[in-house]
């Protein structure tokens, strides 16, 4: 049914095409907290060390096996609009900081489960947003104050927070190995900017491949290109390799306009023939006198120009990625050229060893013992696909966490000590406001508090009477590191557990859910459209358009 309307002499006006449908006021905020209260409760037994996984099957059969936020919501195919938006939280979370994306929806979810009582009692939503946004400000004071400078060449601190992040991946006892994995990767790849420290994880490539154990993953100090050489009769290993790196096709190119060439006589046709053969002579010559051994070219390479190189035994491969070509050039200290003409001998990059390896039923070319290389490649074994992929999203994370200390050097107590505390001092800031926005920042304190509530559910304790310790230790003045440990089921210091997280992971978290739940809760209309109607299927009315 259209959406019409009637003017003042009851002359019906339509608005709004055939099929479109409208919620208004509370029953469209009702739908909207209850589409993205849904999803925080899917991601909430995920959360903490003793998290479930999910197992998530698409359209075409794939199976995912994972308890990453960002994970998750990125596989399941969210359908209302609400939803959408608490999906975005989780891929913010991920894009800004790598990990706390479980935390960040979760809290999200809590947040409108609060404000959905608040409403019930008839306070307007701006005042619960304003409030929101108070008690945001109050929690980055109060977390800023609570955070624990380090000291970025601390390696055991940094090895602490690679733990933590990885808690609850099921990558079990190889968690050790692959934390050392991330920090040695991190440290590598980190740069000064003027005062700024920066580690952009983007320079740390990860290559996965079945077999072996995630005992036998490793860092490859340079990279792993995943391609061949070109030409069976090239070496297959080269010790203090000299790397060319072109951006330019090694062929004879075709002219832009359409041309002829009339032979009257066999020997011109030798003649062109032989002449196309000494220009690409030529280009392999230019390459050996420069001094290389190793090519790799991101685009084509001719068969002749092939067979030159393999008979000069350089090692080449084409058709390399743009992003392999850039990382080779922070990883061997080369330089990118795009005219052949151009190639000197100081634009060569050097590594220890260029050498091709099987890798199951692949062939790739590894880059290695290169002398202080800005860019590294992490290579994840595992003996199940499914578990490469989850080791790999676990050593995302640790990458994350690990550049986030290195680049804002501040840790705050995991295991639900923050939250406790930041709970606390927003309750006593409440407080100070007064009026109808103390109720909003005093449900913003009790939302908080889910996390380490889900914590302790998810470990199969009493979580009220975790909450009751928490709150009482938090009281002492030396109490703000008290933390649940789901382990043992006691209220210990998270400091002195090695729990710890970075400080800019939990803000974010906190910002990210404040932000979309005031956006969520300032809706009081929602008009969908209907979708265009798929050949062969009835038209959609208004009963057919549900979320």
């Amino acid at each position: 049914m259209a959406y019409l309307t009637t003017t003042a002499s009851g002359q019906p006006v339509l608005i709004l095409k055939e099929g479109t449908t409208r919620s208004r006021g509370r029953e469209a905020q009702r739908n909207n907290i209850m589409a993205a209260r849904v999803i925080g409760e899917v991601l909430k037994t995920t959360l903490g060390p003793r998290g479930m996984d999910k197992m998530l099957v698409d359209s075409l059969g794939d199976i995912t096996i994972t308890n990453d936020g960002a994970a998750i919501l990125d596989e399941i195919e969210v359908e209302h609009p609400a939803g959408k938006m608490m999906v975005e939280i989780a891929k913010t979370q991920d894009d800004m900081v790598g990990d706390g994306t479980t935390t960040a929806v979760v809290l999200a979810g809590e947040l409108l489960k609060k404000a959905e009582e608040l409403l019930d009692q008839n306070i307007h939503p701006t005042v619960i947003v304003s409030g929101y946004r108070k008690a945001v400000q109050k929690v980055v004071e109060t977390t800023n104050s609570i955070a624990i400078p380090v000291n970025i060449e601390d390696r055991e601190t940094l090895r602490k927070v690679a733990l933590t992040s990885m808690g609850s991946k099921a990558v079990g006892p190889a968690k050790e190995h692959l934390a050392e994995i991330a920090i040695d990767a991190v440290k590598q790849i980190v740069e000064r900017r003027g005062e700024r420290r920066v580690a952009d994880i983007d320079n740390i490539q990860i290559i996965k491949k079945e077999g072996k154990s995630l005992l036998e993953s490793q860092l490859i100090q340079g990279l792993i290109i995943d391609k061949e050489a070109v030409h069976s009769g090239m070496p297959k290993k080269i010790e203090n390799a000299k790397i060319a790196l072109l951006d330019c096709a090694l062929e004879i190119e075709k002219t832009e306009i359409s041309a002829e060439i009339r032979i009257r006589d066999p020997t011109q046709i030798k003649a062109f023939l032989d002449q196309e053969n000494r220009m690409l002579k030529e280009m392999v010559e230019k390459i050996k006198t420069a001094g290389a051994s190793v090519l790799f070219c991101q685009k084509g390479i001719d068969d002749m120009v092939q067979h030159f190189l393999a008979k000069q035994g350089i090692l080449a491969a084409r058709r390399v990625k743009q992003s392999d070509m850039e990382k080779l050039a922070r990883a061997t200290g080369g330089r990118l050229v795009t005219d052949l003409a151009d190639l000197k001998t100081e634009d060569l990059g050097m590594a220890g060893i260029v050498e091709e390896r099987k890798l199951g039923e692949d062939k790739m070319i590894f880059v290695e013992k290169c002398k202080d290389p800005r860019s590294v490649a992490i290579l994840i074994r595992a003996g199940l696909e499914r578990m490469v992929d989850e080791a790999e999203r676990a050593m995302h994370d640790a990458l994350s966490v690990v550049s986030d200390v290195i680049e804002t050097n501040k840790i705050v107590p995991g295991g639900g000590a923050v939250e406790v505390e930041i709970a606390k001092e927003v309750r006593r800031y409440a407080t100070k406001v007064g009026g109808r926005e103390q109720l909003a920042i005093e449900a913003f304190a009790d939302a908080v508090e889910i996390v380490p509530k889900t914590l302790a559910e998810n470990a199969g304790l009493e979580s009220i009477d975790i909450i009751v310790e928490l709150r009482a230790a938090h009281e002492k003045t030396d109490g703000q590191s008290m933390g649940i440990n789901v382990f043992t089921g006691k209220v210990e210091n998270m400091l002195e557990n090695g729990v710890i997280e970075p400080l800019v992971v939990k803000e974010q978290a906190v910002k990210s859910a404040a932000e979309s739940a005031s956006m969520i809760l300032r809706i009081d209309d929602v008009i969908a459209s209907t979708k265009p109607r798929e050949p062969g299927k009835p038209p959609s009315g208004p009963e057919s358009e549900e979320y």
